[in-house]
């Protein structure tokens, strides 16, 4: 998902279509886009890590930290692909090397720490979600407003994932000590606070882009609906789970959206 969203921006929001073979064919934007991969990975390993008491209670099918990968492998591999993708960053510009650097440690932060506090966690990820695209736009140095809408509707679609994931683990989270928002304050308020991000997140779209494209504010008027209505029913794990794979589907309609802005 990072990697095709990275391209369709370059394609379709900086070079055009006509220009679709150059961007595929430059070896720079695929070593950035690599770069932003491996850090992504390189998260979710160590997330894995860290989790794996807190998996065994939430997942316990989806484990493999510890089973079919040793730990020191696990870490191995994070570091690894961290200091490859930093040093893949300071050789494109100093700017997306401070970048990729300033990721890996907030991804090592946030599962050491931070993902364990109320809200603070949720926000990390959807800020470094966003960080994705404005690296697009820092590398080709054009189309800076317009990437920075797709990236606050990134930054927003990823936030609401979070609580919701949050609240899909509560369980597990919660016999190890996390104090996440829906541990925190509750299901109800969070679910109220889910409904008010979901109203600035529309908000905000639609002041943004409306002027440009009205299709994307429509389009995510109506799925936003359906997640709102979701989320107002949802009362099982299952419920959470198929509306944090539907807070995905919202996602990548956002990204196939560029085609047509």
């Amino acid at each position: 998902m990072v990697a095709l969203t990275q391209y369709l921006t370059a394609i379709f929001l900086i070079g055009g279509s006509e220009s679709w073979y150059q961007i595929l064919t430059d070896k720079g934007f695929f070593l950035l886009v690599s770069s932003t991969v491996m850090i992504t990975g390189a998260g979710y390993l160590i997330n894995d890590y860290y989790d794996v008491k807190i998996d065994l209670v939430n997942k316990p099918n989806r484990v493999i930290v510890g089973k079919d990968l040793k730990r020191r492998w696990v870490i191995a591999g994070h570091t690894g692909l961290n200091l490859l993708a930093v040093i893949i960053g300071f050789k494109l510009s100093i700017y997306i090397g401070l970048i990729n650097f300033s990721a890996s440690f907030l991804l090592w932060l946030y599962s050491n720490q931070l993902k364990r506090l109320p809200f603070i966690g949720n926000f990390v990820v959807a800020l470094l979600t966003a960080t994705t695209l404005i690296l697009v736009s820092e590398y080709f140095g054009d189309k800076h407003y317009l990437i920075l809408c797709y990236a606050v509707f990134a930054g927003f679609i990823t936030l609401i994932r979070e609580i919701i994931k949050d609240m899909e683990d509560m369980k597990g989270d919660e016999r190890f000590g996390c104090k996440t928002l829906p541990i925190a304050i509750g299901i109800k308020k969070t679910k109220g606070l889910i409904y008010l991000i979901a109203i600035i997140f529309l908000i905000t779209v639609f002041f943004m882009i409306s002027h440009i494209s009205m299709i994307l504010p429509i389009t995510l008027t109506v799925v936003l609906i359906f997640l709102i209505f979701g989320v107002f029913k949802a009362d099982t794990i299952k419920a959470y789970n198929r509306l944090s794979t539907l807070s995905k589907l919202i996602m990548l309609l956002g990204v196939i959206s560029m085609i047509w802005i």
